[in-house]
């Protein structure tokens, strides 16, 4: 059984989380700014092109992960979107979990051969 935490150990940990994230919204600022004048501001994945209210939705990815390496040639960072941001680090975790679709040894699956719009245009050509 764990011993019961006083509102002063709560009231610490309170404190140190707020100073770490305090810093880490520092940190980010630098860098983002930093980022921002480097980079034209578009998705380094998919592309798209971000402004006004929508470039929040940009963000900063460091291509080693770590966050704390911040050259300022920008030479660790790309910008990506939240999505694309967010694929990328799912595919780090799986990679380092030891995710991998395709057993070692085997052949990948073959790509889908369905085409659901195949008919398609003879359904619109069709007379009523």
């Amino acid at each position: 059984m764990s011993p019961k935490k006083t509102q002063s150990d709560i009231d610490t940990q309170d404190k140190i989380v707020a100073m770490a994230r305090r810093q880490q919204a520092q940190r980010e600022k630098g860098y983002r700014a930093q980022a921002f004048k480097l980079y034209p501001k578009i998705c380094a994945r998919c592309g798209r092109e971000f402004s006004g209210e929508k470039l929040r939705e940009l963000t900063v990815h460091h291509k080693d992960h770590n966050h704390d390496n911040n050259p300022p040639d920008g030479s660790n960072w790309e910008l990506l979107c939240l999505y694309c941001h967010d694929n990328e680090h799912a595919r780090y975790y799986q990679v380092a979990d030891g995710y991998s679709p395709v057993t070692p040894g085997e052949e990948p699956e073959p790509p889908s051969t369905h085409r659901p719009f195949n008919v398609l245009g003879k359904l619109l050509k069709r007379k009523t």
